[in-house]
């Protein structure tokens, strides 16, 4: 399963695993989350459309990141938790930073919604490093 470099079975194995860990995620902090949002569950409708972005986003986000892990050198474990940190923090933790810091969103919000972005890029790094090319 592997074409020009990329393996698609460590990609669909991350893009998994990313959405398992963000539904752990929210499930754990989701009464933190509301109360940074100023929601209550009655608030909230759940609908498929958001899930599916969210799945879509995260199998291009597992496919950048194994080419990303491939061109730093060898496709390790290592590796991919190492250059998931780095693309979450030079990348996610900033843009998360500054969207929330110019909506006016609380501190607590922008930590967990950053930390969810670090859980799941350091998984699928680790995911696209033990499957490895």
């Amino acid at each position: 399963m592997v074409f020009a470099g990329i393996n698609y079975l460590a990609v669909a194995m991350a893009t998994l695993v990313g959405f398992a860990a963000g539904a752990a995620w929210y499930r754990t902090f989701a009464p933190q989350w509301m109360a940074a949002l100023g929601k209550t569950k009655a608030d909230l409708t759940l609908r498929p459309r958001p899930f599916v972005v969210a799945l879509v986003a995260q199998l291009v986000m597992a496919f950048i990141l194994a080419g990303t892990i491939s061109h730093v050198g060898a496709v390790t474990i290592h590796n991919g938790v190492v250059v998931a940190a780095f693309v979450w923090l030079g990348f996610v933790a900033t843009t998360i930073a500054v969207n929330h810091g110019f909506q006016g969103l609380p501190v607590s919000l922008t930590l967990i919604d950053a930390g969810h972005w670090l859980a799941v890029l350091v998984l699928m790094g680790a995911t696209i490093g033990f499957f490895g090319i």
